[in-house]
């Protein structure tokens, strides 16, 4: 099986196509899509995930197919780091295909046939993005997941605010595309051979090594999402249909990180400890950034797609950290590092897609994304209610589920820095831990406030009543990501011993090396006297705790409680506008980290017939850096548009004196 593993993953990439062509021989048939088509694709996405998981410790595998321009063909590899990343691609892809099978619907833009080879070549091409071994074939697959993903962003098309994010998405990726072709042409050292191989024979001197980093760390940035590269991210999620937002947040922002790795730590043959604090400091801000404005938004897909900022940020500083490890000749500790690194992306991989799958299916039975216009779902939904309770339990970081495992492991790590040589990177850390903690904490905020206002309490608008629970295929979906998300968090020692083998490969040592207290039972990072956790003995204690707690209230209280109404301040009528609004959930923050936020108020009248109080959040980066670059842009475009008067005689007279300066200035 490992030696039939790229053979495999050549065979999905070439699958999903066939499955997206077949969708464009019948563009307007809907049923055959959802029945046929995105059933087929979740197939070939359990095959992926299996092929991933059997290339996992494996030895690499090479391929150079006939494709491509003639000098240059494309060169195909398999490692345990691309095969891990494939695992997550192809698990959370085989889910996906599955809700889509029963979530796209006709006449919302594109036709669904279209939507459909749109989807599968998106599958495909982040595939392809995974096995690359040279630049060129990394840029063709990089450029087609940007192509796909903005047709797909931009599914609605009919919606000019829909256009108008895809257009952002579309224009910031290729900045970044630009960035990273950058990259691949200072690895590359002046050889002219742009194959894997040959990159990581380079050895690069002076500043190049510290230009590729930095143009590697801005161009897969701006993929994922990372300050101040992340102002498409809330805006082509929204705009998105729901699979495509579960897919690009799950899955297409790894690939952001799985190149970022790539050139890091394999590509690169030494790192600095100062990119390591560079990383971290960028990776931190960004965590906090994206999980304060996720605290105070009122539309349920922008929460999430803050959100989605938040996790890039803290993988992002974990990556920093494994660096520093790294620089400073600390395997065990690279190792423990980019363990935890790894294992939110597969968490994260998990939760968000669940999360983002659970809000398609409330768009799909509310026709409301606005957080103040839903409420009470839970009776109305309750399969969807409580499955995406596990997905907001692990995002938030509660025990025993999977985002706990991640989080905690990054927190020991954090924790042992202080053996770290470099005093100031000591007094950094602490530091670091603090705005880890805080972010961690706050997104744990930011799910009370997405759940409870979305399932919990009462309807807030009477067209709530007739929302209908999910399809058995959607349920189907969901149970498989929350399962995941469960299993994910039992066994985190099973897990890390199948990511293991990336440790190996990346920092030559094992994050299981040094926990000799570890087994499947108790994970223990270093040793069991200093730090461990149990996952299973913690469902135990709380499984017993609430059994225990729902005896002693039967037997001493039982017959005696009786459902009233709470206390209302003697106000008789109680209606679901006295609950708590995402407004009044998100004030806090609004007021603790006002310097954050753009707002605008506007405060109603005493003489107001219905007075209202509206409050608009905005983004600084987006008025402080993307407004200037677009008027400069703007003007240099009309003082361009002058030269454009349509007479041949202006022509020539620029041409002529083009022609003086390279004379001039060319020897």
């Amino acid at each position: 099986m490992n030696a039939l593993a790229l053979d495999l993953v050549i065979a999905v990439i070439v699958a999903w196509l066939a499955v997206g062509a077949l969708g464009l021989a019948r563009p307007a048939r809907l049923k055959f899509a959802s029945r046929v088509l995105y059933p087929a694709g979740a197939v070939v996405g359990v095959v992926l995930a299996i092929a991933g998981f059997a290339a996992m410790g494996a030895a690499p595998q090479s391929q150079v197919l006939p494709l491509g321009l003639p000098d240059l063909p494309f060169h195909l590899r398999i490692d345990s780091l691309s095969a891990f990343f494939l695992l997550i691609l192809g698990s959370v892809a085989a889910a996906v295909s599955l809700y889509s099978a029963g979530y796209f619907r006709s006449n919302e833009g594109t036709p669904p046939g279209l939507v459909c080879f749109q989807y599968h070549a998106f599958l495909a091409a982040m595939a392809l993005v995974l096995v690359a071994d040279d630049g060129y074939v990394f840029m063709v697959a990089w450029e087609a997941m940007a192509l796909t993903s903005y047709f797909l962003v931009t599914t609605d098309h009919r919606v000019p605010e829909i256009r108008r994010a895809g257009f952002l998405y579309l224009l910031i990726a290729h900045v970044g595309a630009l960035a990273i072709l950058l990259c691949f042409g200072v690895l590359q050292g002046g050889s002219g051979d742009y194959t894997f191989g040959a990159m990581r024979g380079q050895q690069l001197s002076g500043l190049w090594p510290s230009a590729a980093f930095f143009l590697a760390l801005f161009g897969f940035g701006a993929k994922a999402g990372l300050l101040p590269l992340h102002v498409w991210l809330p805006e082509a999620h929204p705009a998105a249909p729901s699979p495509v937002s579960a897919l690009m947040s799950a899955v297409m922002l790894k690939t952001a990180i799985y190149g970022l790795l790539r050139v890091s730590f394999d590509l690169l043959q030494g790192q600095l400890w100062w990119w390591g604090v560079v990383a971290l400091g960028l990776g931190l801000v960004t965590a906090l950034y994206g999980v304060v404005f996720a605290a105070v938004q009122t539309d349920m897909k922008r929460l999430l797609a803050y959100s989605s900022i938040e996790n890039i940020g803290i993988i992002v500083a974990g990556i920093g950290l494994a660096i520093l490890f790294r620089a400073y000749a600390k395997p065990l500790l690279a190792a423990i590092t980019l363990t935890a690194v790894l294992y939110h992306c597969l968490n994260h991989a998990f939760f968000k897609s669940l999360l983002f799958l659970a809000t398609g299916s409330v768009l799909h039975a509310t026709r409301e994304r606005s957080l103040g216009r839903l409420g009470g779902l839970i009776h109305r939904m309750p399969w969807v209610a409580w499955l995406a309770l596990v997905g907001t339990l692990a995002i938030a970081g509660l025990p025993p589920l999977n985002g706990f495992v991640s989080e905690w492991l990054l927190l020991q790590a954090f924790l042992f820095t202080p053996t770290l040589p470099q005093s100031f990177v000591n007094m950094l850390v602490p530091l670091a831990t603090a705005a880890l903690v805080l972010a961690v904490a706050l997104s744990a905020y930011v799910m009370v406030k997405f759940y409870g206002i979305v399932f919990l309490g009462r309807p807030r608008e009477s067209s709530l009543a007739h929302a209908q629970d999910a399809g058995p295929v959607e349920r189907a979906a969901l149970a498989y990501l929350a399962l995941g998300c469960i299993a994910l968090g039992l066994f985190p020692v099973n897990v890390i011993a199948l990511l293991d083998p990336i440790n190996a490969l990346l920092v030559g040592s094992s994050a299981l090396q040094g926990g000799g207290g570890s087994s499947w039972l108790l994970l223990a990072p270093i040793n069991a006297d200093r730090s461990s956790y149990s996952p299973l003995i913690v469902l135990v204690v709380i499984i017993a705790v609430v059994l225990l707690t729902m005896q002693i209230v039967h037997r001493f209280y039982h017959g005696r409680v009786r459902s009233a109404p709470p206390w209302d301040c003697g106000f008789p009528g109680q209606t679901p506008r006295m609950q708590d609004t995402a407004e009044g959930f998100g004030q806090p923050i609004r007021t603790v980290f006002e310097p954050f936020f753009r707002m605008q108020r506007h405060l109603p009248s005493p003489f107001d017939a219905e007075p209202r109080y509206a409050v608009k959040v905005d983004d600084h980066v987006w008025y402080w850096l993307y407004l200037p670059i677009a008027r400069g842009v703007e003007m240099l475009a009309r003082l361009a548009g002058r030269i454009q008067q349509g007479r041949i005689s202006v022509y020539l007279t620029f041409s002529f004196f083009t022609l003086l300066a390279l004379l001039f200035f060319v020897r």
